[in-house]
Parts: structure tokens; sequence; C-alpha cells
């Protein structure tokens, strides 16, 4: 590590030369290919996924994204079928026809439209067909057909627009998160550093990193499955961890420049120390989040290898480009008092003073207490989690505001709440006997409870596939939806099939997100049991500890348990969602829980490296664990506490993107982080730490003899190279 920050500082304009080629590289190939990101979630094997295959086998033509243009006239009125809205709808659903990208419009006042009109003649929907599936659908398309069809409202008229294709148009805010959060960002360095060079020093590198990441992802996109939502995470977790990990370094830097140490001395000691635990602390990342591939599900593996990338790319912008930029702007790291006052005085040794370390003999004074109190917040926050239930979160989750969820609400007052998420029931026929135990089937299903409305069956040309779609009397959010599905499947099929060879497959949006949850819940067990595994086996190697690693494992579950009850009691019950422009009350995302813990596990672990580091170096040095401790956590805790605010800024920013699943992320990473840094760190870890005394460095001799060694710290330098009060120390 010494040697490479000494050759970025000699070579600086050849480093930054470098990152800004890959950059631009990155960037031009990425503009040229176009993304590839796909919004299809649906796990292969599952038997709403047979069904979805199955039904775009038999039926091609339905390939397409569709939406529905929904509009409305209120009490009093004439209806939908009073001729001057009529008229009007008519002739907007003609020019809606010859737009481009529309493959047809299926209007309710033709010969067959009269189910397309509600029971109280008031709200009717028309179903346009793209000819473009929903990953190919151009937002310039889809914009075209929402501001046609939302121009013909006024005089009593209401018209919406919902479906896949409309949401495009309401695409999440891709600029205005990172900017606060930027911002948020440079104020903190700002106030923590009084010196704008070295405010502005973590805020590019993580800028350079995480730009040139984005693109990759997009490259990455054409050679695998990426979700939708891939960009914005990585952005989301780059931009937090790329400027806490300069932010270290730069502070590293600053300390050596108060000490005395030239320009070159001191970065090169701010990148060997500082930067290694850099190195060890987004590896940690990287194992959390590469823990994803254990589950095997296409769409995730696109997202582990995305979020890595990120991560890896700031770790090395920070240990290349960053010494880089430190010996361009030399001295001016400090700020013009401190460098008048370094001019004038001379190199003096940082002072063990001010809160910090009030705070740290407080805990040591009273680890008991503190430890309950941190202990009982931990748990009641972590409360809600035990509510936890996983399904679709659809566009009745929009905000209010939106056409999208304008038009989901009046489907589902005008033809019920199940009409926003059908069932589709496929079956596979295999002669007359099938056929006819499938044309009996809509017959057994109108008695079935949970059903308001059943249509079909409609068969393929060859006749060898069969649908029926049920409309249930439920929201697709509904348990009693979910109750539904498993009726169908565990009893009403089966017997329907009793003495043929007709199998009949339950697929729509409940009974795959049902699916979909089962799955992630199935393997959760696994891919915990590797993510806390391969990050306990580091930090027993790097700490030579056996009770390091279990708390660490244990402090990690706590943030992630308290930071999953804040999103069920904000997304799920509903506690601000909709104030925050969040949609409604809704399920959480299947695949939210995977994702989060990765994450939370790596950002968790990171706090971990830098507070336990100097515990551990002082313990090596005195062998006095209360001492290790009260020093540790006094000298990190500034540090550590800014670092946390910046994240926190970062995370919290992206609440304002507007999309549901961002903003999921967003709130849940911030309170992690926050839990992590201000209770956790500061509270619970250390009185816990001197609650154990020694044992805390424990390791049977059989296991230290047997372990490899894995150091955070640089080799020891001469004692006359140092200044008395600059001891190497891991984290700042």
């Amino acid at each position: 590590m010494t040697a490479l920050a000494r050759w970025c500082l000699r070579r600086r304009l050849v480093v930054i030369l470098l990152w800004l080629a890959a950059f631009t590289g990155t960037a031009v190939a990425a503009g040229m290919a176009g993304s590839a990101y796909s919004s299809d979630y649906a796990v292969p094997g599952t038997e709403s996924g047979q069904a979805g295959a199955l039904l775009a086998k038999a039926f091609p033509d339905r390939a397409g994204d569709t939406d529905t243009i929904v509009w409305h006239t209120g009490a009093g009125t004439g209806g939908v079928r009073a001729t001057a809205v009529r008229t009007t709808m008519t002739r907007t659903l003609a020019e809606v026809a010859r737009l481009p990208g529309v493959a047809a419009v299926q209007s309710p006042y033709g010969p067959a439209g009269a189910r397309q009109i509600s029971h109280d003649g008031h709200t009717a929907y028309a179903a346009v067909t793209f000819r473009a599936s929903p990953d190919d659908l151009s937002p310039a398309q889809a914009g075209a057909v929402v501001r046609t069809a939302r121009a013909a409202a006024g005089d009593g008229l209401q018209v919406e627009v919902g479906g896949s294709g409309a949401a495009l148009t309401q695409a999440p805010q891709e600029r205005l998160p990172e900017l606060i959060g930027l911002a948020a960002a440079a104020v903190v360095l700002f106030l923590a550093f009084g010196s704008l060079a070295a405010t502005l020093l973590p805020i590019v590198t993580a800028l350079a990193a995480v730009g040139t990441a984005a693109a990759g992802i997009s490259l990455l996109g054409h050679a695998m499955t990426v979700a939708d939502f891939a960009p914005m995470l990585g952005m989301l977790i780059g931009l937090g961890v790329g400027i806490d990990y300069a932010l270290f370094i730069v502070t590293r830097h600053r300390k050596g420049l108060r000490a005395g140490l030239t320009v070159q001395e001191s970065a090169v000691r701010a990148v060997a120390v500082s930067g290694r635990a850099v190195v060890f602390a987004g590896a940690t990342v990287c194992i959390a989040l590469l823990g994803m591939l254990t589950l095997r599900l296409g769409f995730l593996n696109g997202v582990a290898l995305a979020a890595s990338l990120t991560v890896v790319l700031t770790v090395a912008a920070s240990v290349t480009l960053l010494p880089a930029l430190l010996g361009l702007i030399g001295t001016r790291a400090l700020g013009r008092r401190e460098r008048r006052r370094l001019a004038a005085e001379g190199p003096r040794p940082d002072r063990r003073s001010g809160p910090a370390v009030r705070w740290a003999g407080f805990v040591a004074r009273r680890p008991k207490l503190l430890g309950a109190v941190a202990a009982a917040v931990m748990v009641t926050l972590a409360l809600p989690t035990l509510g936890l239930r996983l399904g679709t979160s659809d566009q009745g989750n929009d905000p209010a505001t939106s056409t999208t969820r304008k038009a989901y609400d009046l489907l589902a007052d005008g033809f019920g709440p199940g009409f926003n998420g059908p069932l589709t029931l496929v079956g596979s026929l295999d002669g007359a006997t099938d056929r006819l135990a499938f044309d009996k089937l809509p017959g057994t299903l109108r008695h079935t409870p949970g059903v308001a409305q059943v249509s079909g069956p409609e068969f393929d040309g060859g006749r060898a596939t069969g649908v029926i779609t049920v409309v249930p009397d439920s929201a697709p959010q509904s348990e009693r939806t979910s109750d539904l599905v498993d009726r169908l499947r565990g009893t009403v099929l089966p017997a329907a099939a009793d003495g043929t060879t007709l199998r009949v497959r339950v697929g729509g949006v409940t009974a795959g997100y049902d699916d979909f949850a089962a799955v992630i819940v199935g393997k959760l067990p696994l891919f915990m049991g590797v993510v806390i595994g391969l990050g306990s086996v580091l930090l027993l190697l790097a700490f030579r500890s056996v009770g390091i690693p279990v708390k660490a494992a244990l402090m990690n579950l706590a943030a992630v348990a308290a930071s999953f009850g804040i999103v069920v009691a904000v997304f799920q019950w509903g506690w601000g969602s909709e104030a925050l422009g969040l949609g409604s009350a809704g399920p959480i995302e299947p695949f939210l829980p995977v994702i989060m813990v990765s994450v939370l596990f790596g950002l968790s672990m990171d706090y971990q490296v830098f507070l336990v580091s100097r515990m551990y170096e002082e313990w090596r040095r005195t062998g006095d664990n209360r001492r290790a401790v009260r020093v540790g956590l006094a000298e990190t805790s500034r540090v550590i506490n800014s670092a946390a605010v910046i994240m926190i800024a970062v995370f919290a920013a992206f609440v304002l993107s507007g999309d549901r699943i961002i903003a999921m992320f967003g709130i849940g990473l911030a309170s992690a982080v926050a839990l992590d840094a201000f209770v956790l760190r500061t509270l619970l870890v250390p009185a816990l730490m001197h609650l154990l005394g020694g044992a805390n460095w424990w390791l049977p001799a059989w296991l230290d003899r047997r372990l490899p060694h894995l150091s955070i710290e640089p080799p020891p330098e001469p004692a006359a190279a140092l200044p008395a009060d600059d001891r190497p120390r891991v984290a700042v």
C-alpha cells in the first residue's frame, strides 16, 4: 500500500488522467450501447413463472405491453354513455390508436365492449396495446399516449392512464437526490475540515468512482440481467461509502500535516494506515453483496455484481486518485487558520479532549446502564419487523397525485378491488378429457370463496393451452388474495383435474410475488449463513479474537432488525408515507430483505473495522482493555459520526427519488447507519466491551497457531522517523 501511495503521488497527473480516461471511455461506450435493464423480477421454475411462459408461448400476440385509459364522470351526469362523453373519448381513442408504437386500442364503445363499463355507468376503460414489451417500450411513446388521453379531460370528465407504460412517464428523479445528498455531504465536510479544498476531495473521488461504475453497470446490462433499480442503488451505495472512505484518509492526512510531516510523507502514511482499513472494509462490503449469488436468482446476480463493482471502484479511487489529489492541493488540505498556526507555532500533538473524550469516559463509568438503554432502543425499533409481510407493491401504492394511482383507484371503485390484479389460470390440455374438464372449470371457480368474476376459457390455435381469468374480490396486496391463490392451488384445481391429466397453473401479479417470497424465505438461512460466516472469518483473522466477530454479527443483526422495523412502520403500516410522497401503505417487496441485508451487513462492518481497529492497536500496545476501549472510542467517534452523518444525508436524499423501491432502500439504509453509528458503536459496543474485559481479545492458543495472519495495520516504521505523538493508528 505504501509503494502504491508513493507512486500515485509521484505520478499524480498520470493517475488523474487515467481516471479521466476510464470515466470518459466507459461513459461513451455506455452512451453508444444504450441501456438494457430489466423490470422482470420473475423467478424461473415457480408455478407462476411456468404459467407466464406457457401464456407467452401460446398467445404471442399478448407479448406487448398493455396500458389502460380510464375515464370517469361524476354523479348527476349522464355517465360515460352520454353522447358528449362518448364522442370525446371515441375521438381521443382514435388519436391514441394512430400514435407511434401503439398496436391496438380496445374501446368500450365497440360491439364487445360492454364489460369495460362499470355497473353504475360512470367509469369505463380502454386497453391500449403497445407493439413493444415493457422492457423495450420507449418512454416517449408512452408519454405521447398519456398526454393525448389526459387532454380529453374537462367538463366533469376525468381521464387517467395506468400501466407500466404510463409509469415510465413518472420515472424517478435521477439527479435531484444525488445533488441534495452531495450538498449535505459538502456542508458536513466543510464543517469538519474548514477547508474548501479538503471538502471537495472526498466528493470528487466518490463522483469519479460512481460515474465510472454507473457507465459500467449500463454495459453490464448487455451481458446479463440487471434490474432497473440497480443503477440508482449502486449510486446510493457508492456515494455513501465513497465519500466516507475518502473522509477517513483525508482526516488521517490532515493529522499528519498538523504533526509536521511533509505533504508526501503525510499522504503516504494516510494511505498506508487508513487506506488498509478502507480496503478491508470495502472487501467486507463486497463479500456481503456477493452473498446474493448464493440465491441463484438471475436479476439479483446482476444487482450483486453492479453494487460490488461500484464499491470496488470507490475503494480503488480512495487509494489511487485520492493520494494524487492530495499531492495536487498540497497544504491546502488544512484551512487557512490551521496553516497560519502551523507556520507560527510549529507542529503540535492532537490533544485528547472535547466531547468525544468525555463521552468515552462516561461510557466507561456507566457501561451497564448505557448498554441496557441502547439494547432497549434497538429491541423497541425492531418489534415491527415481526409483522413484516412480503408481497406485491403496485400502482395502488403510487403517490395520490399520480395518474397511475388515480387510474388504479378508479378501476378499483368501478370494477372491484381485485380488478387491478387478476389471476391467470393456464391449463396444459392433452386430449378431449382435459378440455372438457377445463371447460367446466369456470363454473366451479364462480362458486369459490374469494372469486368476484371469471372470464374464459380461451384457447390457442391448437387447443393445447387454455386460459381462464379470475378476478378476486380483494385487492392484489390483500392477504385474502394470497389465501385465494393457496386455495386454488391446494384444493380447487386438483379436485377439478381429478381423473384427468389436466395441469392448471396459477399466475398473475399476486401469485408471482407470493412465489418469489416463498423462494426468498426458503433460501434466506443459507444466504444469512454465508454473509455472516464470511464476515466473521475476516474479523477473526484481522483481530485474532473470538468475541469481536461474534459481537459484530450480533450488532449487525440488531441494526438490520431495527432498520426493517422502521421500513415496516413507514411503508407497510403507512406511518408518514403519504406525507413523504411515497404513496399508500402496502407490503414490502420480496427482494428487499435480501438486498438490504447484504448492504447493511457490509456497511455495519465498516464502522466495526474502524472502531475496533483503534481499540485493538491500543490493546496490543498496553494490554489494558479499559484504556483500549476508552481511547478507541474517543479517537474514532468524531470521524465515524461525521462519516455517518454524510452517509445518512446521502441515503435519506434518495427518498426524494419518487421511486418506492429506492425510497425503501434510502430510509432503511439511513436509519440503519444512524442506529449503527449513534447507538451501537457509541453505546452498546463499547459498553459490552467494558463489561467483557480481557475476554474481548480471547483466542484459543491452538486456533491462534493455525490461523493465517491478516493485518490491517502497516508494518511499523522506525521510531526516529515518526513524531512521538503520532504513532500509526488504523482508524482515525
